[in-house]
């Protein structure tokens, strides 16, 4: 006997569609389709609506309340024991933000592009500093083996806006990279992400203080991430999401990880035990590819180790 065709999800009378564009502890703002923004609070204790999620919210005086969320394509977020934390929904890219001097983490490079594989989204790699020759030489060489396994990378040369100039090109052509898609730019504090923002987006230390303004001058907590349109007709915008320090990825099963490094992904089929963790078994063709120096598809010694030590930091989580 068939089943009867389950109906249509009831919209809350009264409701009115919007996109989250910032995030502030429990409350959001929301810019709804003719481009008005009004803070909104969950209702009771249901699930947490981020930057870059569609929602359904309900007038209430002069702020509203989120009645729904509608599903997302994906969420980036990190994990680590004590809390999750969700920087956007929805996205297209992530540009992850590094700087060749001081010299950047390979172990949160890698952390951030796992997290990006586990949800399907693309994943740029910006190196900033390109002005500083030697540092900037070095740090372009330790990220050869991400070259090859096909990331798209981009040098950059950051400057205040009254010194433009020198980088035009290379803003050029992050631009055209950005255009039409919603793009999340992580990366760690002292990167140059509020000056990209800044470069991309003139007026968003305006924004930044009309929310502020909007918010009663600190009625609810700090905004912590910010969606800005770059350009009039909304299609392309920036997600500017806070430095961090450490990237947990607590949500990932050990097992996933060599499926998510795609170095190792390519080798990892070469195995002859399906359930490999390629760290001690007998014709492991990671281990094999780690130990060879002729590939040029080879697997570097470093990120090796990181996986290691990744797989030893998730296992220990879950027992």
């Amino acid at each position: 006997m068939s089943k009867a065709p389950r109906p249509p999800a009831r919209q809350v009378e009264g409701t009115h569609a919007g996109l989250v564009v910032a995030g502030f502890g429990r409350h959001v703002l929301v810019e709804t389709d003719s481009g008005a923004r009004v803070i909104c609070h969950p209702r009771g204790k249901k699930s947490q609506a981020v930057v870059g999620d569609r929602v359904r919210w309900l007038p209430s005086q002069d702020e509203g309340t989120i009645e729904k969320v509608e599903p997302r394509s994906n969420l980036f977020y990190r994990q680590d024991e004590m809390r999750t934390k969700s920087f956007a929904a929805n996205l297209d890219q992530v540009l992850i933000l590094m700087a060749a001097e001081p010299e950047f983490s390979e172990n949160q490079l890698t952390r951030a592009l796992i997290a990006a594989e586990a949800e399907g989204i693309t994943a740029i790699i910006a190196l900033n500093k390109s002005d500083l020759a030697e540092p900037f030489g070095r740090a372009w060489a330790k990220l050869a083996p991400y070259r090859a396994m096909g990331y798209r990378m981009l040098p950059l040369a950051i400057k205040p806006k009254s010194d433009v100039g020198a980088n035009d090109a290379q803003t050029a052509g992050l631009i055209a990279l950005l255009q039409g898609k919603k793009t999340l730019v992580l990366g760690p504090s002292g990167a140059g992400k509020s000056s990209l923002t800044n470069l991309l987006v003139p007026q968003a230390k305006v924004l930044t203080a009309e929310i502020s303004q909007a918010l009663n001058s600190g009625k609810h907590t700090t905004t912590s991430t910010t969606l800005y349109w770059i350009g009039d007709d909304r299609s392309t915008a920036l997600i500017d999401s806070p430095g961090f320090q450490e990237f947990g990825l607590n949500h990932i099963e050990p097992m996933q990880l060599a499926g998510l490094m795609p170095d190792l992904k390519a080798h990892a089929q070469n195995c002859r035990f399906y359930n490999c963790t390629h760290l001690h078994e007998p014709g492991c063709g990671v281990i094999s590819e780690v130990k060879s120096t002729a590939s040029p598809s080879g697997i570097s010694a470093s990120r090796y180790r990181l996986y290691s030590e990744l797989f030893a930091e998730l296992s220990q989580t879950r027992y």
